[in-house]
């Protein structure tokens, strides 16, 4: 019911955002005396609507996104009736043009940023120190977390009958416990731990030593066998080693909670990462198509693959149902900071595309005037329709893809 409960509130949080989007253009379109005709939440039949002023307001039938319908935004548009012609969008100078068209984008920005400020001061955002790359996580102390058994292999998946128990459990460590040593070799690290594991034979008898609420003590056990690949060559050939059956504890916190001044500072730094991670995000997307296909065909899904909003919407349902809702929180703000980004690419029919369009026609304007030759006049969108079409088709093939991905083998947080 949880589970449920989440996804749908998260599908209700995406289609906020988007008809929050769509205001941003009504209301900038509105501030500079364009003429809005038409706003509405959802596609599809019409459930209500009312007009106020010139505006027609309304909900349709269908909740997957929302749209304003603003007069002339090119000069080919044949909205424009007799006396607005002055307030077709496309007569207003480029700023302002700019303005409207990226306040859909702002206000995604907005929603991101206020999120991040408001868990900021909550649950905390990811600590800056935190180890990410591999040598840092070896270079923790090796205080552990028992775990319930130990795999036989590299491939995860819930502890089930023949599986060996965990031989750090059988020998009363306890979660918290730091490893100190093995048959008298000093651990001063989680590296030197699973170094000094491989070098012990599978099976034999080991002295562990360890330190517990500053207290030292030892215990004796028997080492797990299992296979894994070399330590310093994760694609490596994989060959049976030793196992103690433990998981490492980090000392350093995941997340940091801030007060309302501090958390100013601390969002800028947490968007200015994120703003570095989306780009990277965006050039990797052709790549991850043959892992998508992979995905869908049976292959093993792959974490970093593109999700699309059922994906998403289902990833915040398994947060709820878990009580993580720190990871709810961060779902919804890379959402929304990720389309903010996806709808100022300079490519027709986003928004961008009109943004760059209308940049253009001001360059070009202004080179012919210096050259004294006739300005050109505006772009003429039906020649870039087939461009347009090309654009709408990859993406709705990658949305296809998406979507289908997430529906057949969905990436998940937590064990199912």
């Amino acid at each position: 019911m949880s589970f449920a409960f989440g996804v749908a509130l998260f599908a209700l949080g995406i289609l906020v955002s988007v008809s929050l989007h769509e205001a941003g253009h009504m209301l900038t379109a509105k501030a500079f005396g364009m003429k809005v005709t038409r706003y509405f939440v959802g596609f599809g039949p019409t459930i209500f609507s009312f007009k106020r002023g010139e505006t027609e307001y309304g909900l349709k039938g269908i909740p997957l996104g929302g749209f304003c319908k603003i007069v002339g935004m090119t000069p080919q548009d044949d909205d424009v009736e007799p006396g607005d012609e002055k307030r077709a969008m496309w007569r207003y100078p480029v700023w302002k043009r700019t303005i409207v068209m990226s306040a859909g984008s702002i206000t995604h920005f907005g929603l991101a940023i206020f999120a991040a400020w408001l868990a900021a001061m909550t649950f905390g955002l990811p600590n800056p120190d935190f180890p990410r790359d591999e040598q840092q996580i070896r270079a923790e102390p090796a205080v552990i977390a028992i775990q319930d058994c130990v795999l036989p292999d590299t491939t995860y998946r819930e502890c089930a009958a023949g599986d060996a128990a965990s031989p750090a459990g059988a020998a009363g460590l306890q979660n918290g416990d730091r490893i100190t040593s093995i048959n008298g070799t000093p651990i001063n690290n989680y590296g030197e731990l699973l170094t000094t594991l491989r070098a012990t034979t599978p099976g034999s008898t080991a002295t562990i030593g360890y330190e517990r609420d500053g207290q030292a003590g030892t215990t004796e056990t028997t080492l797990a066998t299992t296979k894994r690949p070399p330590i310093d060559n994760p694609d490596g050939p994989v060959t049976e080693v030793s196992a103690l059956g433990v998981g490492l504890v980090l000392s350093t916190p995941g997340l940091v909670s801030y007060g309302p001044v501090e958390a100013v500072g601390a969002t800028s730094t947490f968007i200015g990462d994120m703003a570095v991670a989306t780009a990277k995000a965006l050039q990797r997307l052709p790549e991850k198509i043959p892992a998508l296909w992979t995905a869908i065909t049976g292959g093993e899904r792959d974490i970093d693959t593109p999700i699309s909003v059922v994906g998403a919407s289902v990833l915040g349902g398994e947060a709820v149902a878990n009580n993580a809702w720190e990871i709810f929180i961060m779902l919804f703000i890379s959402l929304n900071f990720f389309i903010g980004v996806f709808n100022l690419l300079p490519l027709l029919p986003l928004d961008g595309g009109h943004i760059a369009i209308a940049w253009f026609e001001r360059a070009r304007s202004w080179v012919y005037a210096r050259l004294r030759r006739p300005d050109p006049g505006r772009v003429d969108y039906f020649k870039l329709m087939p461009f347009t079409y090309v654009v709408i088709l990859i993406g709705g093939v990658f949305t296809l893809l998406t979507i289908t991905a997430d529906v057949v083998n969905p990436i998940t947080l937590f064990p199912r």
